[in-house]
């Protein structure tokens, strides 16, 4: 079988657990062929993998969203808009449930050029009407170039040309989700769809934060990715997510329930259930197993530190990882430097998480938005309970869920909320005889719930069912 997987923003450029996941499915799944369709934010990305590519992927195909900046208007007058052409363009502008088919037949089948199409009368007369309906205040050349920039990366993933596969499965919502539904059309072969986090719920929290979107166009862009969610829950045969929250919140915002299913993750058990815990030495060392990314909240992280050296001198903080975003970690650094903790703060870069984990008598994660965690869950295999903000399925890994019995394996924090954090980690630091017990329980719900051959075999189950 060939089973094209559809990923944005992560593998095989970056690590994190949604990159971590892939290649694990990959190599787990020996016996089918792989294709990569990846969507990257720079051209100048090209080739640039942070993986080695297993044998089983055939077939790697790129495309960059600054790539669709790239494209020219041609010469060839647009053909005559149809009356439900000129409709469902009208409802993408207003991110107001567009007809995607009709959409795909545009821009695939009449191949019109979307650069083109965006200096078009046809987009400036729909565009008119709705600066006059919801911008009325707002400059013209403002809206233009914000729904230019909006819908660009969209009309660029409509006209991409689809790779052969047998079925193709997207990774997220989104730019991926797009790609995905234009598989669907061309091909007919089945669509399915995985989310590790909700992504429009995600691009909604940065959203809201951004510095970059204008005040007037905020709701707007919202309403955009929340658009592109619906389009992919729409058309897949199947939807997935990591645990049961997850999945209500994609029937909340439109998914059908006789389509949905929860996969958790899993990790290799085996490889971390050994790990000797750590000798007493003086010293209570912690980790932050994450790639250095605002959505990790690292700053949250160091002042939570902070607090804690303020009350207890006999810690140490190890962060461990690459880097995704350099400014953010410059800004880490100098957050570091400024505090004085350059000697009791360790950023390590990538290490060998299992080796490393032999130094560490607990893990934390402050992250703002998660799924379903796999550094958290290979914490919990090598008996270190955890402190985490209660995101995700966080609280489900560190109280358990229904039916699960095991007990505490963790301390939870609200996000963003230092002072929070600081008292979890300073509860966790009082005792190695609670830790010891904790971590115990965690290393139990792992075993029962999250092992890596179950994951495979479930996914294995769900290509079976759609074939």
């Amino acid at each position: 079988m060939r089973i094209c997987l559809i990923l944005e923003g992560s593998y095989p450029y970056t690590h994190g657990g949604v990159s971590s996941w892939t290649h694990q499915m990959i190599n787990a799944m020996k016996e089918h062929e792989f294709v990569l369709w990846v969507i990257g934010s720079r051209a100048s990305d090209k080739g640039k993998y942070f993986y080695e590519v297993p044998d089983n992927v055939v077939k790697i195909k790129e495309v960059f969203l600054d790539d669709a900046l790239r494209i020219k208007p041609d010469r060839k007058k647009l053909p005559p808009m149809k009356a439900e052409e000129k409709e469902a363009l009208k409802a993408l502008l207003d991110c107001e449930h567009p007809d995607w088919e009709v959409l795909l037949h545009l821009f695939q089948d009449r191949h019109v050029n979307p650069s083109s199409f965006l200096m078009s009368q046809e987009f400036l007369d729909v565009l008119e009407k709705l600066c006059n309906e919801k911008y009325p205040y707002v400059p013209f050349a403002s809206t233009f170039h914000t729904m230019r920039s909006m819908l660009l990366p969209v009309l660029y993933m409509l006209m991409q040309e689809v790779p052969e596969a047998d079925m193709y499965h997207t990774i997220c919502t989104g730019y991926a989700g797009i790609l995905a539904i234009t598989a669907g059309y061309k091909t007919g072969k089945p669509v399915l769809l995985t989310e590790h986090g909700i992504y429009s719920r995600e691009r909604e929290e940065e959203i809201i934060r951004a510095q970059w979107v204008q005040p007037a166009f905020k709701r707007q862009w919202i309403k955009f990715f929340y658009m592109l969610s619906d389009a992919i829950y729409t058309k897949a045969l199947k939807v997935t997510s990591l645990f049961d929250r997850a999945m209500k919140t994609q029937i909340e915002l439109g998914a059908d329930p006789s389509k949905c299913s929860v996969i958790p993750n899993g990790i290799r058990y085996e490889r971390f259930c050994d790990i000797p815990l750590k000798e007493e030495d003086g010293i209570i060392d912690f980790a932050a197993v994450i790639r250095i990314a605002q959505i990790k909240d690292v700053k949250s992280l160091i002042y939570a530190f902070h607090e804690l050296k303020s009350k207890k001198s006999d810690v140490r903080l190890h962060i461990l990882g690459g880097v995704d975003e350099d400014e953010y970690y410059e800004e880490c650094l100098n957050l570091v430097d400024s505090l004085g903790l350059k000697d009791d703060i360790i950023f390590t870069g990538q290490v060998d998480v299992i080796e490393y984990l032999r130094k560490i008598d607990f893990t934390v994660l402050t992250s703002i938005s998660e799924g379903q965690p796999l550094s958290v869950l290979e914490s919990l295999a090598a008996r270190r309970p955890c402190v985490t903000t209660d995101v995700g399925c966080c609280r489900d890994l560190l109280e358990g869920g229904p039916g699960d019995e095991f007990g505490v394996a963790g301390y939870l924090a609200p996000p963003m909320h230092r002072e929070g954090i600081a008292s979890a980690l300073l509860k966790m630091c009082r005792s190695r005889q609670d830790r010891e017990k904790m971590g115990i329980r965690g290393q139990k719900r792992v075993n029962a719930y999250y092992r890596h051959e179950d994951m495979i075999k479930r996914y294995e189950e769900l290509y079976k069912s759609v074939t």
